[in-house]
Parts: structure tokens; C-alpha cells; sequence
């Protein structure tokens, strides 16, 4: 009884160990991506990048006066609550 249950647990964990690996020919070599994944993961990367640098630009706009006194008045207060 004690080594069925040995051999299972020997067995579940060479089952994972071997899902884990990454999918390899008969011949030992990974497999190449094909060319829909590697054209989906340019389109993906060509997306984050766009993201970003559209993050950018908006962060990049100029405050109004207005906005300006506000945010240094802000600043201020937060200032003296940090001193208190």
C-alpha cells in the first residue's frame, strides 16, 4: 500500500516537471515560434510602446497659471502638515 502511494506521488511530480519544460521536438530542440506569434508579439510590443509614449505626451502639456497656483499651494499645505 505505502509503495503505491509512493509511486503515485513519484509519478504526479514527473508529470509536472514535464508540463513545466518547454515544448521541445523529438530531435531535443525547442520549438520556433511560428510566424503568427512572432507577428502578434511585434503588434503587441508596437502597442505598449505607443501607450507609453502617448502617456507621455499627455504628461507633457502645460499647466495653465490657474493650475500652476494651485498645485504650489497644495504643495505648501501638504508641507506644513508634514512639519506638524
Amino acid at each position: 500500500m505505502m509503495l503505491r502511494a509512493a509511486l503515485a506521488v513519484v509519478l504526479a511530480l514527473a508529470a509536472a516537471t514535464a508540463t513545466a519544460q518547454p515544448f521541445k521536438r523529438q530531435d531535443g530542440r525547442e520549438r520556433q515560434m511560428s510566424q503568427e506569434e512572432r507577428q502578434r508579439m511585434r503588434e503587441d510590443m508596437r502597442e505598449a510602446y505607443r501607450e507609453r509614449h502617448d502617456r507621455g505626451q499627455r504628461s507633457r502639456q502645460q499647466m495653465s497659471p490657474e493650475q500652476r497656483e494651485k498645485l504650489r499651494r497644495d504643495i505648501q499645505d501638504a508641507n506644513k502638515d508634514l512639519k506638524r
